[in-house]
């Protein structure tokens, strides 16, 4: 599994060969730094540990300093690991080697975002889970409107059952979206043009796996 590291810059639109309006992503894809690389003889397995964004001295565990330092490079913001990294790349993934976006993908192929959602707080069962409401004001209602309804049976079994959909905290969850194809590629700027919607809001970290 190949990837690398980005940050979402926003959305916007293209029109595609057919004169289609295609939805899109703008990602600032890398560049990556390695900071470790794993192997069946020390760790048991196979992996390339990447690095992105830049990060204060000062705000920085001074273990994951000496880390970095191991690999030459400075502090880092976002360190992902990428087990099985491919094999073509095994030449370039030295410790302390950078990563590219245009290294890892082309334009036609099909990738994985994973990304931080939204948070929005505490929600009610019609943001948070779709429902309906009750729909009319009329035949008795009052402040109903938004309401869950009934969540519980009679005197059996005289409780509510885990998992019923109720209120709660929504967003700020891991969110992977699959099969977004890279549109175009600007490797001066390092940015990836990705068809679709990616999890998060603007500025926020997301990892691509191809």
């Amino acid at each position: 599994m190949s990837g690398i590291i980005g940050k979402k810059v926003g959305m916007t639109s293209i029109f595609s060969a057919d004169g289609r309006n295609v939805a899109c992503t703008l990602i600032e894809a890398g560049p990556c730094v390695v900071t470790q690389v794993k192997n069946v003889e020390t760790d048991g397995y196979n992996a390339v540990q990447l690095a992105y964004g830049e990060r204060k001295e000062k705000n920085t565990p001074k273990p994951l300093i000496g880390h970095f330092k191991k690999a030459g490079t400075t502090p880092k913001q976002k360190v992902v690991e990428f087990r099985e990294f491919r094999v073509e790349f095994e030449g370039q993934v030295d410790l302390g080697a950078t990563v590219k976006s245009s290294e890892v993908f082309v334009e036609g192929d099909f990738v994985d975002a994973i990304g931080t959602s939204k948070g929005k707080g505490f929600q009610g069962v019609v943001k948070r889970h779709g429902f309906a409401g009750v729909g009319g004001s009329t035949h008795g209602q009052h402040n109903r409107q938004r309401h869950p309804g009934s969540i519980g049976a009679c005197s059996w079994p005289s409780r509510v059952f885990k998992g019923m959909r109720m209120a709660g905290r929504t967003g700020g969850d891991r969110v992977k979206v699959i099969n977004l194809k890279v549109l175009k590629i600007y490797p001066e700027q390092n940015l990836l043009l990705v068809s679709g919607s990616v999890p998060g809001p603007k500025n926020s970290f997301v990892i691509l796996e191809k």
